[in-house]
């Protein structure tokens, strides 16, 4: 059996990040902060009018692959590429951080997803995500040794519009839960939340999923409250452990009767917000598998998602064992 700390399944999409002003958002009906997902004509259109642009692999659970790897974990990934020019890049990319990646690539049409992402100067990113070959995974992209033998298997809940998708979820978690290990997912966003609610609570009250991420609109949207301390109650009733992220203001971890507070660390620039949510979700998997308690979690997830903001892209630029170390947490 194959012996992991995390596998994360999630769409596997090349990143093409530029910066621009709200009036281009405006201009282009991009909404702010959100990622919306557009056809292949509408991506033809966006990437001609985009600026300068840098060129990444991305996806929110390849990003948190990539953290965990970079922490020191063993990590493996689900996800589909096409056999074309950013396939190649994609999967060049992520097994160089140290995952192991081996779904098949797609042979035909469509090609590899794309994520448009506009950076604004508050450091606030826009994401219009054409998913491509990420609707053609599905449960024969399912490797059992690996589902069966990584300690947690987390997915992405941008990963539930494609309908295939949902069966390889469904059987990674069976096959997680039969080999007496966890499940985890994270909201990934708000729109996310509103269009699967009663899906995703049906994942989470009936111990389909063990452990969520999600940050504070994403946590209200799912109990259609206004009150964060209503939202929490509500998941602590729901779930056995979550980890809710707030930006400036740190994240708030509960499990049972537990509620730990996480500052967020000191950064000098907010350069982007891309990858912050993912890499909080690294740093807490991490901790998570290799025995640290829930603060010590919080905090590896604090000091990754503090050091992706200082950066553009979501893949981690630093060695995130040695900054780890450099604070006292490893």
């Amino acid at each position: 059996m194959s012996r992991h700390d995390v596998l994360c399944i999630g769409n596997a999409i090349v990143d093409i990040i530029a910066r621009c002003d709200d009036d281009f958002l405006q201009d282009n009906a991009i909404t702010k902060g959100a990622m919306n997902l557009i056809d292949a004509e509408r991506a033809e259109l966006l990437y001609g009018r985009m600026g300068p642009a840098i060129e990444t692999s991305g996806g929110s659970a390849g990003n948190t692959a990539a953290g965990v790897a970079s922490f020191g974990g063993q990590v493996a990934y689900f996800g589909k590429v096409a056999a074309d020019p950013l396939g190649r890049i994609f999967t060049h990319d992520i097994r160089a951080q140290g995952v192991a990646f081996d779904t098949m690539p797609l042979d035909r049409e469509p090609p590899t997803a794309r994520s448009m992402i506009f950076v604004t100067p508050d450091g606030e990113r826009s994401m219009n995500t054409h998913l491509g070959a990420c609707v053609e995974l599905g449960p024969e992209d399912v490797e059992a040794d690996k589902a069966a033998g990584a300690k947690v298997t987390y997915f992405e809940g941008y990963l539930w519009d494609p309908p295939l998708a949902k069966e390889a979820i469904r059987l990674s978690a069976k096959l997680s839960h039969e080999a007496g290990n966890e499940v985890a997912m994270t909201l990934s966003d708000p729109f996310c939340v509103d269009r699967y609610r009663d899906e995703f609570l049906e994942l989470i009250r009936s111990k389909t999923v063990d452990i969520v991420f999600a940050n504070e609109s994403e946590l209200k949207s799912l109990y259609q409250t206004a009150s964060l301390e209503s939202g929490l109650e509500a998941i602590r009733a729901d779930c056995g452990l979550a980890a809710v992220t707030r930006s400036e203001k740190g994240s708030i971890i509960v499990r049972g009767d537990e509620t730990i507070v996480i500052k967020a660390i000191e950064i000098d620039t907010l350069t982007d917000t891309t990858g912050a949510g993912d890499l909080y979700a690294a740093g807490f998997l991490y901790g998570y598998t290799n025995g640290h308690e829930l603060e010590s979690c919080g905090k590896l997830g604090s000091l990754a998602a503090g050091l992706v903001i200082q950066q553009i892209g979501p893949r981690p630029q630093h060695d995130l064992l040695q900054a780890a170390q450099q604070a006292g947490l490893a």
